[in-house]
């Protein structure tokens, strides 16, 4: 597995990560936890060191997965989780479902996650999304304490805008953005993907592959269980996914010249923006993320992406990507 920095924060993991919410969380009925275990110690094995959780997924049940499963395996891997919500009772406003932020709520986050991850120090702790009610300086600060006192080696942001990058950054360095990013997400590219390169920031493209989508595997006729988060998004209606199959039909045929899949190609050409970027797609099968990691090995020319990013600019994409309430959230 080719290995990649990100930025300048000297965090070096592997070039393809795996994104664990899907393990047990929003992709449907959870597959069997022992399973879910050996598949997680089977992308170690196979030389990802990149792993991708949050206290919000179950909650709490994924980051204890990911815990058990990497326990045995810990100085092999960098694990990075998030906070950022008001988890209910357990939080003193008890209020449940909104963003929180405050900094006696990252400190009581980052000592759970401690617990549950099994380990001294989180390697990467991003702040989950951005919460309009605390200034990120204060946010930024209580990491930074974290930092100072050995629970916290990184910092992180998602979903963030360029100029709350920019104020995080100046109080304690962001090791790594992560946003969604792909082929038919490209919105970073405007602003966030310039200030990361300005400042010496990673950047890691959640849903690299379009929550599935970019595999080929998903058309109009896909029908998603009821704990899919996917089947009440705007971008997966039975009209959307119809109106977007021409950005999997551009993947398919890149990849026929290739030899790769449509998922591969749309891995290798996030991996080819940057030096700094580093995808995380998640799976719960064996041979998917066999397939993922192959695609570090596909090299795109520049006449490949010159090829690609025209093709694809000459598609409009259907739906967006949230319904409206969440998406004023996002990009702050």
């Amino acid at each position: 597995m080719q290995m990649r920095k990100l930025g300048n924060s000297g965090l070096t993991v592997s070039a393809i990560g795996l994104g664990c919410m899907g393990l047990n969380y929003h992709r449907g009925l959870a597959p069997e936890r022992k399973e879910m275990i050996a598949l997680v110690r089977a992308a170690v094995q196979r030389g990802v060191t990149f792993f991708d959780t949050a206290e919000v997924y179950g909650p709490f049940t994924n980051e204890e997965l990911v815990g058990e499963a990497l326990e045995p395996l810990r100085k092999d891997v960098v694990i990075a989780t998030k906070f950022g919500h008001d988890l209910g009772p357990a939080d003193s406003r008890g209020s449940g479902g909104g963003l929180d932020s405050r900094p006696e709520r990252i400190r009581q986050a980052a000592e759970g996650s401690l617990k549950r991850l099994r380990v001294e120090a989180i390697d990467l702790l991003y702040q989950h999304r951005v919460d309009p009610n605390v200034p990120i300086e204060d946010v930024a600060g209580a990491v930074k304490d974290l930092i100072a006192q050995g629970k916290v080696k990184h910092f992180g942001l998602s979903e963030a805008g360029a100029s709350t990058i920019r104020r995080a950054h100046a109080v304690q360095p962001v090791a790594a953005i992560q946003s969604e990013y792909s082929l038919w997400w490209r919105q970073p590219e405007t602003e966030v993907l310039p200030v990361c390169e300005e400042l010496g920031i990673g950047f890691v493209p959640f849903s690299p592959l379009g929550r599935g989508f970019l595999t080929g595997k998903i058309d109009e006729t896909t029908s998603f269980g009821g704990n899919d988060n996917r089947a009440g998004l705007p971008r997966f209606t039975p009209e959307a996914r119809k109106a977007n199959r021409p950005v999997v039909d551009l993947l398919a045929q890149i990849g026929a010249r290739k030899r790769a899949t449509p998922a591969q190609v749309a891995l290798a050409w996030l991996l080819a923006q940057k030096p700094w970027i580093v995808p995380i797609p998640g799976t719960t099968k064996l041979g998917r993320l066999d397939e993922n990691i192959a695609a570090a090995t596909i090299a795109l020319t520049r006449d490949d992406i010159r090829h690609t990013d025209a093709s694809a600019a000459r598609i409009t994409i259907a739906g967006d990507r949230y319904p409206q309430a969440e998406a004023e959230r996002t990009q702050r």
